[in-house]
């Protein structure tokens, strides 16, 4: 499992036009699967999600979580996190799970990660042609593979 995290004072996502979620600050995740992703890789990255340490304290110092800073956030599906760009100029998505498996993954990974938060979270709409705006906080852009934790 990929995410790319963005630090954000506000983020958005649109489906035809219409708002289908939107947070004031918090996280923006995209969130993306593989085949081989299991219950392991969700509890990995909503843990580590919940936990990170990258909005500020009274100091200004990034020491709070996400659930400290009482922040939102707002996940998105998206595949494209498994391109392979190794072989010419047409990105491969091999490796990214098919909708079916991706579907019930990106639903357990947003129902983990409403139980670490303790707070629903907003999505956007699985498989539909999304426009995610957003006004990076920062900026701070973190990036996780619960293949390589370490």
């Amino acid at each position: 499992m990929r995410v790319v995290l963005q630090r954000v004072a506000s983020a958005q996502v649109a489906v035809d036009g219409e708002t289908v979620a939107r947070i004031d600050g918090g996280l923006l995740v995209l969130a993306g699967f593989e085949l081989a992703d299991d219950d392991a890789d969700l509890a990995w990255t909503t843990g580590k999600i919940a936990r990170l340490r990258i909005f500020g304290d009274a100091g200004g110092v990034m020491n709070r979580s996400v659930v400290e800073a009482g922040g939102a956030v707002l996940a998105v599906s998206q595949f494209t996190l498994f391109a392979s760009t190794k072989k010419g100029n047409r990105p491969s998505w091999s490796r990214a799970a098919p909708p079916e498996v991706a579907r019930p993954l990106f639903a357990r990974f947003v129902a983990r990660l409403e139980a670490e938060l303790g707070r629903p979270v907003p999505t956007g709409v699985f498989g539909a042609d999304m426009r995610v705006q957003l006004v990076n906080d920062g900026p701070v852009t973190l990036f996780l593979d619960s293949r390589e934790p370490a």
